[in-house]
């Protein structure tokens, strides 16, 4: 008589490790899929604010129950200083006065600060440079119906000097 045992297959088979390996590949799953549900409702969310925020989207609608200041978006558009080729884009103007611009000389120079805001029935624009050879250099601007340009200063922090500019709208 053979006293060889024959091998347990439920502790050393294939079949054995995989359904002890089971409950926790299924709780690795499950982790796996609820992460990437709460990472995919963080996106979306996160996305939603910020497009609800975008300058398009407060120009169309209501703060408080009274009108957006549709004004501001007289500013929007691609602005040429006839005396350099300097180019200001305005991309858009929220009702608080943010203002999403961009600055060509005829490279990008970084804004670091552009502003609208009000004075009486004058819209004013402020943008602020931060860049090489633009340590702060700025403009105060004031938006011209009548003409459809741009009056103001320009100030030139390398050189401390205080220019009188305009701006004309780019066709």
């Amino acid at each position: 008589m053979n006293t060889r045992r024959k091998p347990d297959k439920s502790s050393n088979s294939s079949i054995g490790r995989i359904s002890r390996r089971a409950p926790i590949r299924a709780v690795l799953v499950a982790l796996a899929v609820v992460a990437a549900l709460a990472a995919g409702i963080w996106w979306a969310t996160s996305r939603q604010s910020n497009v609800s925020d975008s300058p398009a989207a407060v120009e169309s609608r209501t703060a408080n129950g009274s009108a957006v200041d549709h004004e501001f978006q007289r500013l929007k558009g691609r602005w040429i200083r006839p005396d350099g080729g300097y180019v200001i884009e305005i991309k858009g103007v929220a009702d608080n006065g943010a203002t999403d611009a961009a600055y060509y000389n005829p490279r990008s120079i970084h804004v670091a600060k552009a502003q609208a805001s009000r004075e009486g029935s004058t819209i004013k624009l402020y943008i602020e440079l931060r860049d090489v050879n633009y340590p702060g250099s700025h403009y105060v601007l004031s938006y011209d119906p009548k003409t459809d340009q741009l009056n103001g200063t320009y100030y030139q922090a390398v050189a401390k000097e205080t220019y009188e500019i305009f701006f004309e709208r780019m066709k």
